[in-house]
């Protein structure tokens, strides 16, 4: 399974990026996470789906200095082989 996942709120430029990698690591998930110029972030897990929804549940939280306001959710099938879980630019 894959998740595609909007992030909105105060949640670029306080380790969001980076929290998030660290999460979907630690679950065996693979993909990505990056910041959008509309100042939302964007992430991709690739996984089991218990995983999956895990660190979605997380992307609800954030790290200690984000303020998240909505998350926004699309399943697909996967569509993409990844190795492990990146911070892309």
């Amino acid at each position: 399974m894959q998740a595609r996942v909007l992030i909105t709120g105060f949640i670029q430029g306080v380790g969001f990026r980076q929290h998030i990698k660290r999460k979907a690591r630690s679950l065996g998930l693979t993909g990505w996470v990056r910041n959008l110029p509309d100042r939302r972030v964007e992430a991709l897990f690739s996984g089991p789906k218990e995983k999956i929804e895990e660190a979605i549940s997380e992307c609800s939280k954030g790290p200690f200095f984000s303020e998240v306001k909505s998350t926004q959710v699309s399943w697909e099938k996967n569509k993409e082989e990844f190795t492990n879980f990146d911070v892309r630019a």
